[in-house]
């Protein structure tokens, strides 16, 4: 009796590598630009030389993703309807040659990946200013990333003389020099394919940079604490299903909120179990409270909640 083994053969006629900016080195570009492979890759706008980022800046010369009217029109992303625009990603391209490389620089703009770095560094100046606040002697040197950035130091007199104590106080220099680059998004790429394949992709990345980022700071993804697979994979799961949840949280509230401000929301939306009468909300309403109410069509800030009132609510969650 002979026995005979099935192979299964994919044929790929384009491997295309699309990296973050950890693996953008010109090395790898080059790399990737032989053999028959392809490469979509992170492009720092801050980094691009000074004449490329005059471009990049400039509202004025952008093109619309995905218009299908057969007229090329060129927009101002200054003069736009932001809330027309709210789901719109505007872009313009042109090839370069860096590092003896022909690659094509596509800068994208989308309101929407603007308001979401907005939120996130409202977020971190609060936090900075909680801290010059309560504990500004607990300052150390900050990374790019961190929101000690925001945080600047005077040790000296108006006269330039010693001063005895430190004075902290937010840079809103820095603040400004980053707003400018606000909603921009660039990639380069050795592919000639229709922008708007490369731009969807392109606006996919920074979606899935936020939900790792989401994942690892508030739900806490990383470091794990346990060491059983399938603890480790109960951990994974229980963090997937809260960011699913959190996002339809996010688009039922109209993406008002930020993640964190949603989160230590719900945090403090505590009750209190009186015997035989039902539940107290103890928890002081606000507006983020009316607009998580208004948003599903309940309430549960009266002055009591009875047995059955919850367990309707418990039951239209389920629908």
């Amino acid at each position: 009796m002979s026995t005979s083994k099935c192979y299964d053969f994919i044929f790929v006629a384009k491997f295309v590598v699309c990296t973050d900016a950890g693996l953008s080195s010109a090395a790898n570009r080059r790399f990737n630009d032989i053999g028959g492979r392809a490469f979509i890759t992170t492009q720092s706008v801050k980094k691009l030389k000074k004449f490329l980022k005059e471009w990049a800046l400039d509202p004025r010369g952008w093109f619309l993703s995905g218009d299908t009217s057969g007229n090329r029109v060129l927009y101002d992303i200054s003069a736009i309807e932001e809330p027309k625009h709210i789901e719109s990603t505007f872009y313009k391209e042109q090839w370069i040659n860096e590092d003896k490389l022909e690659q094509r620089l596509i800068v994208t703009y989308s309101v929407k990946y603007k308001n979401y770095q907005r939120r996130i560094r409202d977020g971190q100046i609060g936090r900075a200013e909680k801290l010059i606040a309560t504990k500004p002697d607990k300052l150390k040197k900050a990374n790019q990333n961190d929101y000690k950035r925001f945080i600047a130091k005077v040790s000296a007199t108006d006269q330039g003389e010693v001063a005895e104590n430190d004075f902290y106080f937010i840079d809103k220099q820095a603040i400004e020099a980053e707003e400018a680059f606000d909603g921009f998004y660039a990639v380069c790429t050795n592919l000639e394919d229709d922008v708007a394949a490369i731009v969807a992709v392109n606006h996919r990345r920074w979606e899935i940079e936020e939900c790792f980022r989401i994942m690892k700071h508030e739900f806490k993804a990383r470091p794990v604490y346990v060491k059983r697979d399938e603890r480790i994979r109960a951990h994974f799961m229980t963090c997937f299903i809260s960011l699913l949840i959190y996002r339809v949280l996010e688009k039922r509230l109209n993406e008002k909120y930020t993640c964190t401000h949603i989160l230590e929301e719900l945090r403090y939306m505590n009750f209190l179990e009186v015997s035989g009468e039902g539940y107290l909300p103890a928890y002081t309403r606000t507006a983020f409270t009316d607009a998580l109410h208004d948003a599903f069509g309940f309430r549960t800030d009266y002055q009591i909640m009875t047995h059955g009132e919850m367990k309707k609510i418990f039951k239209a969650t389920k629908s």
